[in-house]
């Protein structure tokens, strides 16, 4: 038995029968692995981030972790050679993938279903909202291992484009996804914890081990579920909120008199006192509701 993070059972196992999930037809191993890229010949590219997972137990239990069905539409960003889009086309009404490296192709596409979609491109510049208008779905999830070195521009671009994204399980490393589920008051706490913790619900669902990766990388990961609120604090103006958010937080080390000199310093003080804060205070001591409150009275 498989347990996650929280030490709740996932799945297992035994014999090579699945329970709860339909078996991948792609064999996941280092050395199989190892085989099928050197056939290709093909070669990491460390500018894009590539560590592709070799170990089927962590590809299964993304999967059952995100509960996808036929009414989903994933987007998967970074499928590298599909170890895991081979999988959600499975269980997915269908699969949108963007993957920036071509020379994946002859490997990739022999490796997914009828229902994905493969877009080579880099995801940054495209127009997502585009993109979706030729499917029909009712939910629409984020599932992906993600590139390292761009884990938080792809976030806020998934953020910043309004998708209508229900849903995003991301395998991240294991520091930025502290951030993304971190609390006031704790080193990890930032301007993106705060956008993150407007929009979703975020939990940790269970960690990874560098050693499931081909290559090795140098850290551990985390794979993190953030889930659409419902209901959101009341805003007034996104944007403005969002400046106030990167402004406060522009030089961590300083207080909100220093970085916010260009704002209402009377009106943000009169709030703050509400919360028993005062302008000698730093961006990561205040929680969420607060600054929604200060940005909602600019």
């Amino acid at each position: 038995m498989c347990k996650d993070g929280d030490g709740n059972p996932f799945f297992f196992i035994k014999k090579n029968v699945i329970i709860g999930l339909k078996e991948a037809s792609m064999e996941y191993s280092p050395n199989k692995m190892k085989t099928i890229l050197d056939n290709q010949n093909f070669h990491f590219k460390k500018k894009y981030g590539q560590n592709f997972i070799v170990d089927k137990n962590v590809i299964l239990n993304i999967v059952s972790k995100a509960n996808i069905d036929k009414n989903t539409l994933v987007l998967e960003i970074g499928p590298g050679v599909g170890s895991l889009t081979n999988l959600l086309g499975e269980h997915a009404k269908n699969v949108l993938a963007y993957e920036i490296d071509e020379s994946v192709k002859p490997i990739l596409e022999t490796n997914i279903h009828n229902n994905t979609d493969i877009i080579y491109d880099d995801f940054l510049k495209r127009d997502i909202k585009k993109d979706l208008i030729k499917y029909t779905f009712k939910k629409l999830y984020v599932v992906a291992n993600l590139p390292y070195y761009i884990t938080t521009p792809i976030i806020v671009k998934l953020i910043e484009d309004k998708l209508p994204i229900d849903k995003i399980v991301v395998m991240v490393q294991k520091e930025v996804g502290d951030r993304f589920k971190a609390k006031p008051n704790t080193k990890e706490y930032n301007s993106l914890s705060i956008f993150l913790n407007y929009y979703f619900e975020i939990k940790k669902l269970f960690d990874v081990s560098k050693n499931v990766f081909m290559p090795k990388p140098k850290v551990d990961s985390i794979v993190i579920e953030l889930v659409k609120k419902e209901k959101k604090l009341p805003l007034k103006n996104e944007d403005v909120f969002f400046k106030l958010i990167r402004d406060s937080f522009r030089q961590k080390r300083k207080t909100l008199r220093n970085n916010l000199k260009a704002y209402d310093l009377n009106k943000i003080e009169e709030i703050l006192k509400k919360y028993n804060f005062d302008l000698s205070v730093r961006a990561e001591a205040i929680p969420l509701q607060v600054f929604v409150e200060i940005a909602n009275n600019l």
